[in-house]
This record gives structure tokens, sequence and C-alpha cells, in this order.
């Protein structure tokens, strides 16, 4: 739609045509009321009223736009919709409560009982429960492989495949996917491929532009950036989205107008977090290769990293989280974990704040040993979502794990 300065409706989207992520994460999607505000409105009510019975009517008959009830339709959840899409390129966005409903309501809208999905094992350990117990008892079932190893996809594919899914990079291993190989793929084989961009955000990775169908985001993550919020959005084809829209306008998984409203403003400042965030954990991640302590790194803007030139090639920045190996077990782990003051110990990830968990007791706790196992999850592992603190002070707070480890 289009409108002129004055009126107090969507800011036209013709005139940021062309222009870049950073000028979208501020400019896309935006609304103004009759008040004409400057910054974005929020419109927290559940329900709209009508000029008259026959405007009502065909508002719900869908003879006429508009909003109706807020479960499905909300100016300020729209606004954030319209937002994120532009930044990713893609037709339409369907926000959701979370990010997990975000995939769940892709599955539901987009799958059927008989169908076949491939999941890479690097996803995040929900996912993979949610994949193999619960879309399982609809009749969906999933075969996992290795996220860098397309053989592994291609000995997979059956004529009931219909989704290829999976996290780039990967969730705590720091793996790159081929985009392009493996949207071919899923191309050849009439398949849908999915991928869960959280960690790159638009601002590093565009998947739709690499072949990808369907993107979606953990809004919780990045998006926000300063962990006030649960939010999950969904970005693609017109085509596939209205069905997704269909499925969130049923059965109910919504964005709330106000966590809308705190992603939308959390999107304005994603790019400048971003390029924070990339180069404090490139930082860190060369000054932990360094460390006697540490066994390994993974963190694919090092050159050690197997896809290094992958990820150079395909994202316009290394991210923000990184993990690594400290000699020993567990305890040596949680010992690391527990010698750090200033780092908050919790699973979030995508915040200003720096964070720090053991993903085999938390993240990915849930696995059984053996999927822990293949997805390389051990014990001695520890993940880092590197904020945009002072990296000074971050090396100060995590020498200290590197003290305790050594007394």
């Amino acid at each position: 739609m289009t409108f002129g300065r004055d009126e107090h409706v969507w800011i036209p989207e013709s005139d940021l045509e062309g222009m870049s992520v950073d000028t979208l994460a501020v400019r896309a999607g935006q609304i103004r009321t009759g008040q004409l505000e400057h910054s974005d409105a929020i419109f927290p009510t559940s329900s709209f009223v009508y000029g008259s019975a026959a405007q009502a009517a065909a508002r719900f008959g869908g003879e006429e736009p508009g909003n109706i009830y807020s479960r499905f339709t909300n100016p300020t959840v729209q606004a954030f919709e319209a937002r994120i899409a532009a930044m990713e390129g893609g037709e339409r966005g369907v926000a959701t409560a979370s990010g997990m409903a975000a995939i769940l309501s892709t599955c539901m809208s987009l799958l059927k009982s008989g169908d076949h999905v491939i999941c890479s094992r690097g996803v995040f350990g929900t996912t993979n429960v949610l994949f193999q117990k619960y879309m399982a008892r609809f009749g969906v079932e999933t075969s996992f492989v290795s996220l860098t190893e397309l053989d592994e996809w291609k000995a997979e594919i059956r004529p009931a495949t219909r989704m290829l899914f999976l996290e780039t990079p990967s969730n705590p291993l720091c793996e790159v996917a081929d985009l392009a190989a493996l949207s071919a793929i899923a191309r050849e084989n009439d398949a849908l491929l999915v991928v869960d961009n959280c960690f790159c955000t638009p601002v590093l990775q565009r998947p739709l532009e690499q072949g990808a169908d369907i993107v979606i985001h953990s809004a919780t993550k990045y998006l926000d950036g300063q962990g006030r919020c649960v939010g999950g959005v969904v970005v693609g084809p017109a085509r596939y989205l209205d069905e997704i829209y269909g499925f969130i306008r049923s059965a109910g998984p919504t964005m709330s107008p106000f966590n809308a409203w705190v992603f939308q403003k959390g999107l304005e400042t994603l790019p400048i977090r971003m390029r924070a965030h990339c180069d404090n954990a490139l930082e860190l991640a060369l000054w932990l290769e360094q460390q006697d302590c540490v066994e390994k790194v993974y963190y694919a803007g090092l050159q050690s990293h197997p896809q290094h030139e992958l990820a150079k090639k395909q994202q316009d920045g290394f991210g923000g989280v990184l993990s690594f190996l400290v000699r020993g077990g567990r305890e040596q782990a949680w010992k690391f974990i527990d010698a750090t003051r200033m780092i908050s110990i919790t699973a979030n990830l995508g915040d200003v704040k720096t964070t720090i968990t053991h993903p085999a007791t938390t993240t990915h706790g849930r696995l059984s040993p053996e999927d822990k196992a293949r997805a390389g999850i051990t014990e001695n592992l520890i993940r880092l979502s590197v904020g945009i603190e002072s990296i000074k002070d971050l090396k100060t707070d995590l020498d200290r794990g590197f003290q305790a480890l050594k007394d």
C-alpha cells in the first residue's frame, strides 16, 4: 500500500526500494496514526470496532481489508512482520509467540502425515525434540544428518521428503551449511529448504537470496537483543506464509502487540549491534585459541574452522556465538563457568550482555546420550554468546575461569 505523508497509515514501501538492510531496519514497515508520531506506535488492544454491522461482516468475510482481532490482525505486529520481511527480502512475514512456535507453525502448515523431513543434527535441542517426539505423533518422520556432509542429505532423500530443515551457523558448534548446494538438492526433489537464521540475522546472512524457501527466527535472540521478550517470526513467499498465517489465526500461537513493538525497536539497532558482536567474538576466539586449558575453539571466523571460506562467501560476518572445549570433563567445564563474575550464566543468547552456558546440561540436556554424541555435544563444551561489553573486561572475566582450572 502507498499513501501520502499526511495520511495516518503505512509509510510507502516504494520509497524504500533498493535501500540497504541498515536503512530497512530503521524505516521499513512503519505505521503513523493521526497523531503523526515519529516513533513506532503500539496498539495494545484485543479487538477492533466497525462503523456498521455490514462493515463487520465484510471484514470477517474477507471482502474488506482491516483489523479484526489481535490473535491474527494487529497493526503493531503487522509493522514488525513487514520490517523483518523487508530486511530478509521476503514477500511476507508472520510473527509467532516464540521461536519454537515459528517452527511448529511452519511444520503444521506445510507438512502432513506421511511426509518426511531431513534435519541437521546441529539444531537447537528443543527443535530436535519437536521433530523426534511431537511431529512423529502426527505421522511426520524425520531423519537427522550432518549439516556439512552433502552426501548424507542426498542419501536420505525419498519420494515423501517434503522439507530440509537446518540452522546455519549451527548451535553450538558453529558449523556452516552450504545453502546454495542444499537449495539445489531441495529443488531437485520438490522439497522446501527451511533455514533458521537466528545466529546471523538478515544483517549477516539472507538465506532467501541463496535459494532457501523459508527463513525462521527466534526473535527472542538478536532481533530483540536485550533479553526482554519472547517471540518468533517466519519469512518467505506469500504462497507459503498465507498457509502459516491461517494456522496462526486458527491455533493462536500469536505474538503480543507489546512484544512486537519491543522487537520492532530492537531491529533499529540490529545492524550496529551485530557488527559489535562480531568484532568481540572474533577477538575472543583468537584469544581462546592461545589458552593452554583450551582444546579447541569453534567459530567460523577462525582460519582453523573447516567452513571458514564458505562462511566468508555466504555471510557478511561470523556472528556473536562461539564455543570451546576445556581440558577435562563436566567438572572442569562447570568450574570454569562458576569462576566468572561478570558474564551471565544463562542459556539465552543474542543479548548485548555476554552469556555463558554448558550445552550438555542446558540447551541440549533433553537429548539422549547417543544424540549428544552424534551432535558433538560433549561434557567439556562451553558456549559463549559474546555481548558488546569491553573486550578487555570480557577477557579479564574469562581469565578467572582459566585461573580456576589451573588452581
